[in-house]
């Protein structure tokens, strides 16, 4: 039996055990949150196994699965990307104390709790020259439950003003200074902070 086979017949048993397996969500929300656990089953075997991952990579790293809050659809929003008007290359630093430059191009709006929050997304260049995309934050979920230096988005643009963006913070992940000293990571401004605890996505790996 195949691991994702495994795991759904698992979910299937616990739900059985718990209350019935009770509706919860729609077919088709079911569905995206198995779906987010087939994807967290596949990253939990590549991190362990693969040479260049964060624990066999620099160095070893006793490996353990990876903490996630339950999948929650209601940690979905959508937004199109306001670009700032100028848009600033501005310093940040690295767990290592080292400046990096970056260019903060707009940022993407949720709403939650009644309150309207922001989400920079910058744009960067690594060490192979590609130009690249991502979003950094911090919420009250930091240094908490969640990794101290704060949690990343991946961001595709797209060349469309009018494009509309999934933000999906189930899928907020880990910088790979979490599991490793060896490695630097960006720091999240105080600008990229959001005073709202997000309860989904990946949560601290060492206690």
């Amino acid at each position: 039996m195949n691991l994702f086979a495994y795991l759904k017949i698992s979910f299937l048993a616990l739900c059985v055990l718990a209350a019935g397996c009770e509706k919860k969500y729609s077919p088709e929300d079911e569905a995206y949150v198995e779906s987010i656990e087939m994807q967290r089953a596949r990253k939990d075997s590549l991190m362990e196994m693969a040479e260049n991952s964060p624990f066999n990579y620099k160095e070893k790293v006793e490996f353990h699965p990876l903490k996630y809050f339950d999948v929650d659809p209601k940690y979905i929003y959508e937004s199109k990307l306001y670009e700032y008007a100028t848009q600033d290359t501005i310093s940040v630093f690295g767990t290592k104390g080292e400046e990096r430059k970056t260019v903060r191009v707009g940022y993407l709006k949720f709403s939650r709790d009644g309150k309207e929050f922001k989400l920079n997304v910058y744009k960067n260049q690594g060490v192979d020259g590609q130009v690249y995309y991502g979003i950094w934050f911090t919420d009250l979920t930091t240094n908490n439950e969640t990794y101290g230096v704060g949690r990343y988005l991946d961001f595709e643009k797209i060349d469309d003003k009018e494009h509309i963006y999934t933000i999906d913070f189930n899928l907020a992940y880990n910088p790979y200074c979490a599991y490793s000293a060896a490695y630097s990571c960006a720091i999240p401004t105080k600008e990229d902070h959001l005073n709202v605890a997000i309860y989904a996505g990946e949560k601290k790996f060492h206690d």
